[in-house]
């Protein structure tokens, strides 16, 4: 689907990025356009990337929950035995707004591209900081903080509570598409459907606002 912007004829997010996926852009066009023909290597030790920085650096007004634009991200993945394809997740701490993105594969160039996408959703200054956990998807944290902005803070090895908000809307997810489910056959149409009644029930939280509220509210204020 395409918009006009300005008088010009814009192609959407998710166009490019079903493009991405089906193959119809090549991947040295992709790379010249992200990295300018270059792209880091992640450092890997016995099958492990080496992390970057650990959530006990990270400011104490992000875990909070006082300001806006930090963000928890995730994998929720098909079962065992199912295509590779997976989700990639994405919840705002403040104002609990939930994203999910489709990925062909559990990778870190998956990963990478999910947050460009989540990223180009809202305007400037929506993404700050990003927790994740330190499965390898997130090896591309290099490139996220580089290329997006996006300050990388990565949580203590088996410690998903330091995720809650995250985990708990991974769990909503899964209300919709059970464990078994494989996400290849989700559609978009299916997931889009998902999310809005997801981030459309008021939240105690929230002072009984729902979690599009709360958000919508946030960016009007960003500078």
């Amino acid at each position: 689907m395409s918009y006009a912007s300005k008088g010009k004829l814009m192609v959407s997010f998710k166009t490019i990025y079903r493009w991405l996926y089906k193959g119809r852009l090549a991947r040295t066009t992709v790379q010249q356009l992200r990295h300018k023909g270059k792209r880091r290597k992640p450092q890997e030790r016995r099958g492990r990337f080496l992390v970057g920085t650990t959530i006990k650096q990270r400011p104490k007004e992000i875990r909070s929950r006082e300001t806006f634009g930090h963000w928890e991200l995730d994998t929720v993945v098909s079962s065992r035995g199912k295509s590779k394809a997976c989700v990639a997740t994405f919840i705002e701490r403040k104002t609990r707004l939930y994203t999910p993105i489709k990925m062909p594969d559990r990778t870190a160039l998956s990963m990478e591209i999910a947050v460009g996408v989540a990223a180009a959703q809202h305007p400037l200054g929506t993404f700050q900081t990003a927790t994740v956990d330190r499965g390898k998807e997130f090896a591309c944290f290099h490139d996220l903080e580089a290329i997006h902005g996006v300050k990388v803070y990565f949580a203590d090895p088996y410690s998903s509570w330091q995720r809650g908000s995250n985990e708990n809307g991974n769990g909503l997810l899964r209300e919709f598409f059970p464990k078994g489910k494989d996400f290849a056959e989700v559609s978009e149409d299916e997931l889009e459907h998902a999310l809005h009644l997801i981030n459309n029930r008021p939240r105690k939280c929230l002072g009984w606002k729902t979690a599009h509220e709360s958000f919508e509210n946030e960016v009007s204020h960003l500078d």
